[in-house]
């Protein structure tokens, strides 16, 4: 069981549950009434400011709940993650291939999240992006609850430089080195809903690729993404004819199975720069970690 509580704002009007217990059921489809009931017998939910929430607790609107999650076993990633950089305000991480971000699934300790609050021992830490499990590379922090609205605005409003490497198998006869591309669709969700798809309308997605280098079948992209949509990368990447090197998703979803720690999907989120809103100085962070063509 986490030692961090998960927490769940309630919406503003209530979508036709009854109380606490049965929004929980519909929220949480996968988690049984029986096993809420339990966790509330032991105390395990409760509101924001610790107040017991049993079976019979009301909905009360834009109010928090706070749950524990537990998994019978969870993988033992066998990968370490580094802090680059530390301050008053933020952490910067580099998190590794396989290692979830957040709790979630089958992980509930085993994500950089809590492993660099036990670490740290800044119970209040929080990611204040995103970065699939699946991903490798540097991980923005906000350590001062105070002002963790700040940095996540800073992603909400792109006023953040984010810099990928890719690595990608060509066609042959393919000479991409120094040439670069723009790519601009709309991105929305598809069936299974972890998977993104490309669909006619508006775009809501952005991103600029570059070329860095090429051996033989294999190139090696810079990716500039411009918009944070789910995938976004992964999906411009086949967009463009050259899926990411080990992408179990795109283009066709493989079949469920363990992890290949031989076959990482080859993508890093190489660096980050912005304007930090509580300094007004300029960050710059990188890590030295590089993806290899060979």
């Amino acid at each position: 069981m986490s030692r961090y509580p998960s927490i769940v704002s309630l919406p503003q009007v209530n979508p036709g549950t009854g109380g606490v217990l049965e929004y929980l059921v519909a929220r949480f489809p996968a988690i049984g009434p029986e096993v809420w009931r339990q966790r509330m017998a032991a105390g395990k939910v409760h509101w924001h400011d610790g107040t017991r929430i049993t079976p019979d607790s009301p909905f009360v609107p834009q109010q928090r709940v706070c749950y524990y999650r537990e998994v019978e076993a969870e993988p033992c990633i066998p990968f370490a993650e580094q802090v680059l950089f530390e301050d008053e305000q933020i952490l910067v991480a580099y998190k590794p291939h396989f290692l979830p971000l957040m709790p979630g699934g089958r992980y509930v300790n085993e994500c950089l999240q809590n492993r660099l609050r036990r670490k740290t021992g800044h119970d209040a830490l929080q990611a204040v992006h995103r970065l699939d499990r699946a991903t490798a590379g540097l991980v923005l922090f906000a350590v001062n609850p105070a002002t963790r609205h700040l940095y996540h605005h800073l992603f909400e409003s792109r006023q953040i430089e984010k810099t990928y490497q890719a690595v990608a198998r060509v066609k042959p006869g393919e000479e991409l080195l120094g040439q670069s591309w723009v790519v601009k669709n709309r991105l929305v969700k598809s069936e299974p809903r972890f998977l993104m798809t490309i669909a006619g309308g508006e775009p809501n997605s952005h991103s600029l690729v570059r070329c860095l280098a090429q051996a033989g079948r294999r190139a090696l992209f810079e990716l500039k993404p411009i918009t944070g949509k789910t995938h976004q990368l992964r999906v411009h990447m086949q967009t463009l004819g050259w899926p990411i090197l080990n992408d179990r998703y795109y283009p066709e979803l493989q079949p469920e199975s363990g992890d290949d720690y031989a076959r990482p999907l080859q993508l890093l989120a190489k660096a980050l720069r912005f304007i930090d809103p509580v300094t007004q100085q300029p960050r710059a962070f990188s890590t030295d970690r590089g993806l290899m063509l060979e």
